[in-house]
């Protein structure tokens, strides 16, 4: 008799849906709350929670340097983190994940303190475990002011 309330129980639970998989545009918007709250960790100043984000494997470039690991990337990136104001800011305003769930792009501008766009980023995230987004790749690109050239 147990056996059949759960048989039963399980196929009640596959049929409502309880374990399907999240939709392409559910696993954008993980991904582009996850990149929103990546970037709060600047503004509020928590280094610690930024380094949270990343990837045992984290690859961020940084100008003609490339940091390789986690810990390289923490190290570098502490400085942006030790003055009162945040450097700079950013929000995705592009996001794409593949069918498959595993990896996504985020894109979007970077802001200076008075908000002006000052570079474009470009991130590739991992899903690491389910709904569990962590950054792999991250790169920056400055926009040319060309009315100071």
């Amino acid at each position: 008799m147990k056996k059949m309330v759960l048989l039963a129980l399980a196929a009640s639970i596959a049929c409502s849906g309880a374990f399907a998989a999240p939709s392409n545009a559910e696993l954008k918007q993980q991904v582009a709350d996850t990149e929103r709250a990546f970037a709060a960790t600047m503004a509020k100043r928590d280094h610690p929670a930024f380094v949270s984000f990343l990837s045992d494997e984290a690859v961020f470039f940084n100008g003609p340097n490339v940091l390789r690991g986690k810990e390289a990337v923490a190290a570098e990136w502490k400085r942006r983190y030790e003055k009162p104001e945040a450097p700079f800011s950013w929000e995705p305003d592009q996001v794409e994940v593949l069918d498959s769930g595993a990896l996504a792009h985020s894109s979007g501008p970077v802001r200076d303190p008075q908000g002006k766009v000052i570079a474009r980023f470009n991130s590739i995230w991992r899903q690491e475990a389910p709904g569990k987004w962590r950054i792999v790749f991250d790169k920056g690109e400055r926009i040319c002011d060309c009315a100071k050239q």
